[in-house]
C-alpha cells in the first residue's frame, strides 16, 4: 500500500524530489505551488495537476535541453514563483528541468515517478462510523475515485472497485483473512475502467451490477440488484436503493448500522454537489435525467435520518475531506453545505443542465468496457481513465 505521508525524497540521480503521497497531502492542505509541467502540450491540457493554491504552467522539455546549451535556464521561468514542482511523465524530463533550475539557484523538486506514479497513488483509509463492520475507503487523488470496501465476519464486499487496482483488494482482504463475496458497481460508470469482473475472476466473489445495466447492453454474466435487494456480508447488511438520474440503472447502497448507517451514493451525491446528468442520453435527454435525479434525492436521499454517513462515488477540488482525510460527512451536515438540496425542481433542473464541466475523457469506450461491449488490456485501460472525472454538477 502507497503511504500517503511519504516524505520528500531524492530519486536514483538524487534530484530532489517530492512522492505522490506527499502531493496528495500538499494539495489537500492547499499550500501555494507552482507545478512545471514539461510534458508536450497535448499531454497537458488533457490532463495536469491542479487544485487550490496550484498555479500550472507548461514548458516543454525541449526548451530546457536549448536553455542548457545557452546558458538561459532562468530566463525560462522568470514569471514562476517558487517552490516549483516539475513533473513529466514518468519523471525522468523533469528530473533534468530540475537539475538544471536548482543549479541556477531555483527552488525546484521532481514529482518521483512523474504523472504514472501520480495516477498510480491509491490511499487506503478506515472510516470512522458506528456499523457492524470496517469500512475502508479506497482514495485515487489523481482523480478524486473513491472505492469501498466491508469487512463483516470473515466475509467482504467491494463497492465501486476499480480494475486496476484489483490486486489490492485482494491483498487487503487476504490480510484480513476475509472472503470477498461481492463486487459491486452502483452504475455503469464513465470515468474508469470497472473491477467487478476482475475481482469476480481472481476470487470466489460475484460480479454484482444495478439491474437496469442489462437494459444498456450488459453483455458479461453478472448478478443483479434492484430496489430493495439485500446483500449480507458477514454480520453486516447491504440494501440496494434505486437512485437513478446520473445514470437510468444507478442505485445507492445502504449500511445498517447503529442509529443511522452509511449511504454508500455513488454518483447520484456527493459533498460538493450532485451527479451529472447528461453522461448516458446526452444533452438531449439531460433535462429528464436531472428531474429523475431530483426525485432521486429528494424522495430517497434526504428522507433517511439526519445522522447517516454520505459516501461518495468521487470527489473534486471543492469537495472538503474530513480531518483524517476521508471523503464522508453525515446528512444533516450535508443539507447545511449544498444550497442545490433546497433547490425546488425547476431551479434544480436548470442548474444541473447548464454549463457543465468537459465529459470525462474517453467515457464512451469506458462505458462500453463496463458493458462489456469492448475488451481492453490493461495499459489501454489505464490510459483511457487518466484525468479528472468530472461526474459532478458542483456548486
Amino acid at each position: 500500500m502507497t503511504d500517503r505521508n511519504d516524505a520528500d525524497e531524492r530519486s536514483a540521480d538524487e534530484t530532489p524530489s517530492i512522492a505522490p503521497g506527499a502531493l496528495a497531502d500538499r494539495l489537500r492542505s492547499d499550500d501555494s505551488m507552482t507545478v512545471l509541467d514539461v510534458r508536450d502540450r497535448d499531454e497537458f491540457e488533457r490532463w495536469h495537476l491542479a487544485g487550490d493554491g496550484v498555479e500550472a504552467v507548461q514548458i516543454p522539455h525541449m526548451k530546457f535541453v536549448q536553455a542548457q546549451a545557452t546558458g538561459d535556464v532562468t530566463d525560462l521561468v522568470s514569471d514562476l514563483e517558487e517552490p516549483i514542482l516539475a513533473v513529466c511523465g514518468h519523471g525522468e524530463a523533469s528530473a533534468h528541468a530540475v537539475g538544471l533550475l536548482r543549479e541556477a539557484g531555483i527552488e525546484a523538486r521532481n514529482l518521483a515517478g512523474g504523472m504514472d506514479a501520480w495516477a498510480d497513488l491509491y490511499v487506503a483509509r478506515e472510516l470512522d462510523v458506528d456499523a457492524p463492520a470496517t469500512v475502508v475507503q479506497y482514495d485515487r487523488p489523481s482523480s478524486g475515485c473513491l472505492a469501498y470496501a466491508i469487512y463483516s465476519g470473515g466475509e467482504a464486499a467491494v463497492i465501486d472497485p476499480l480494475r486496476a487496482f484489483a490486486d489490492r483488494y485482494v491483498a487487503a482482504a487476504d490480510e484480513r483473512d476475509a472472503e470477498i463475496r461481492y463486487a459491486i458497481d452502483t452504475h455503469v460508470h464513465a470515468d474508469h475502467v470497472s473491477g467487478v469482473r476482475t475481482l469476480a475472476e481472481r476470487t470466489s466473489a460475484a460480479a454484482v451490477v444495478p439491474v437496469g445495466a442489462t437494459d444498456r447492453g450488459l453483455t458479461f454474466d453478472a448478478a443483479t440488484l434492484e430496489d430493495g435487494d439485500e446483500l449480507h456480508v458477514g454480520d453486516a447488511t447491504l440494501t440496494a436503493m434505486a437512485t437513478p438520474g446520473h445514470t437510468t440503472e444507478s442505485i445507492s447502497l445502504r449500511l445498517e448500522g447503529g442509529d443511522s448507517g452509511i449511504l454508500f451514493t455513488g454518483d447520484a451525491l456527493f459533498l460538493e454537489g450532485v451527479g451529472r446528468p447528461d453522461l448516458e442520453r446526452g444533452d438531449a435527454g439531460a433535462a429528464a435525467a436531472a428531474r429523475r435525479l431530483y426525485e432521486s434525492v429528494r424522495d430517497r436521499v434526504l428522507v433517511q435520518p439526519n445522522g447517516m454517513t454520505i459516501s461518495p462515488g468521487h470527489y473534486s477540488d471543492a469537495a472538503e475531506p474530513r480531518a483524517d482525510g476521508t471523503y464522508a460527512i453525515r446528512l444533516e451536515a450535508l443539507r447545511d453545505r449544498l444550497a442545490t438540496l433546497s433547490m425546488d425542481e425547476d431551479e434544480f433542473v436548470t442548474h444541473t443542465t447548464n454549463d457543465l464541466p468537459t465529459r470525462p475523457a474517453n467515457h464512451e469506450r469506458i462505458v462500453a468496457a463496463n458493458l462489456g461491449l469492448e475488451d481492453i488490456d490493461e495499459e489501454t485501460a489505464f490510459e483511457l481513465e487518466l484525468g479528472p472525472n468530472n461526474c459532478a454538477v458542483a456548486e
